[in-house]
């Protein structure tokens, strides 16, 4: 669903063509705009009901309740899914690798070099939580990658810097940190922070945090957050992340990523 943000400088711009045409004889029509900076979805109402109005901790624990009602689906299940969530809008027999941005056949998922195969974002050392049902098979952190460039991110926080390197698509990696392209930059940062929402230790998962480190280990922590909220302003969601968003809302976890739906939610929470 395409989030409605309409700016203040829009809205004055609006206004003031409102107001021309006023005074040129004719009616001009209301302007019926949300406040700046916020978006609104079809979701308000029924999904998102509870957590609209909230902001903070308050926000996040409302989202949290929200999110955490979801099917969950198995580790194999996650290849066939990951066929339709990711399918390449351009060639409905391929799918869009995440890093390296590469169009790819559905046919090739795997272990072998040339294959894809399954890539948690929110890298799942961090916590532990390895490929168990639960955030180890969670579609909204889970994408399709190229195996070698996976095993270049390996369980890398995610910051600034780097160097090239073979099917990079423009990402960019060092000793510490791995910087995707700049396309999905938003994505991953929506990613990780969803996943922080989503799992807070009371289901029998660890309770996973951003933090501004890159030196987060086996700890239930991903970095960098000052990082990844800069990506998430830079890289508003796209089309393809917005229409994933409802594919698995509608046919595997029917739940949602509330910063894909609501991108100022980031900025209210943390």
């Amino acid at each position: 669903m395409l989030a409605i943000r309409i700016s203040a400088g829009r809205r004055r711009k609006a206004v003031a063509l409102a107001t021309a045409t006023v005074l040129a004889g004719l009616v001009a029509p209301t302007l019926n705009a949300p406040t700046a900076g916020a978006a609104t979805t079809a979701y308000d109402d029924t999904y998102y009901a509870a957590a609209i109005g909230k902001s903070g901790t308050a926000l996040k624990d409302s989202l949290h309740t929200i999110i955490s009602d979801q099917t969950k689906i198995s580790y194999s299940a996650v290849w066939n899914a990951l066929k339709v969530t990711d399918q390449d809008p351009d060639n409905s027999n391929n799918v869009i690798l995440l890093y390296s941005g590469i169009s790819r056949s559905k046919s090739l998922n795997g272990g072998d070099v040339g294959d894809w195969n399954r890539e948690h974002v929110w890298a799942k050392s961090h916590g532990d939580f390895g490929t168990s049902t639960g955030p180890g098979t969670d579609l909204h952190h889970l994408r399709p990658e190229d195996v070698r460039v996976n095993s270049v991110r390996g369980n890398k926080d995610f910051d600034n810097g780097g160097s090239s390197f073979t099917d990079s698509g423009g990402s960019l990696t060092d000793s510490n940190s791995f910087e995707p392209r700049d396309a999905v930059k938003g994505d991953v940062a929506r990613m990780i922070l969803y996943m922080a929402v989503r799992y807070e230790g009371t289901d029998g998962w660890p309770d996973l945090e951003p933090n501004d480190s890159v030196t987060n280990g086996s700890d239930p922590y991903h970095g960098r957050l000052s990082v990844l909220k800069q990506w998430h302003q830079e890289d508003p969601p796209s089309a393809f992340e917005e229409n994933r968003n409802e594919v698995i809302y509608d046919s595997y976890q029917h739940n949602r990523n509330p910063f894909i739906d609501h991108p100022e939610w980031v900025e209210s929470i943390w």
